[in-house]
């Protein structure tokens, strides 16, 4: 496996992390115990998402994810509470997944693993918070539900097409960015209106 194929595998994960920290543990532990997923031996680190007891308590984290983002406005306290932990998370997943035996590329993805996923925290968070305005109930489950099927679908992506890894971290960035922007915008509309003066 290339440097470039780690990088996008790093940056994938850190990203999707993000989204969904809890679940992107359990399906990685998941499919090495399942032997879905060949462990390089640089990579051997990440074993330690395949026991049991980490991945018992990542199925339980997934699960309270699962059920508190489909709730409208518990979604926003779970995405504040975890503003720190997936950040760490993303920042501790793309360091386990580069070479060790290279301290500056350890310092490297453990940066922008942590970065790239506060970045696509951020997003999300923001996009949420935007979705919560909506006085009906069913969109806040509707854009958990798609959440929920693109992390999934996006980390087996990752760690089956390693070439693909790259440009799925650079899609993933695009939209984080992009639904910062669009948050932005919302709210600048609905909380800074100019108003007119009296006369």
């Amino acid at each position: 496996m290339g440097i470039m194929e780690i990088i996008g595998i790093a940056g994938s994960v850190s990203l999707l992390s993000g989204w969904r920290l809890y679940l992107c543990i359990f399906a990685t532990g998941l499919a090495m115990r399942l032997d879905a997923i060949p462990v390089p031996e640089h990579l051997a680190s990440l074993a330690v998402l395949a026991n049991p007891w980490v991945m018992g308590i990542a199925a339980l984290g997934a699960l309270a994810e699962f059920l508190a983002d489909k709730v409208m406005w518990l979604d926003t306290i779970w995405d504040t509470v975890h503003t720190l932990v997936r950040p760490v998370g993303g920042a501790l997943l793309a360091l386990a997944i580069v070479d060790p035996s290279d301290p500056a590329t350890q310092v490297l993805a453990f940066l922008l693993g942590g970065g790239a996923s506060f970045l696509a925290h951020g997003g999300k968070a923001s996009a949420r918070a935007v979705v919560n305005t909506s006085p009906e109930p069913f969109s806040n489950a509707a854009v958990s539900s798609v959440e929920d099927v693109a992390t999934a679908g996006l980390l087996y992506l990752a760690y089956q097409y390693p070439v693909a890894a790259g440009i799925i971290a650079l899609v993933l960035l695009a939209a984080a960015i992009g639904l910062l922007l669009l948050a932005r915008r919302i709210i600048k509309r609905l909380f800074f209106r100019v108003r007119e003066p009296l006369e």
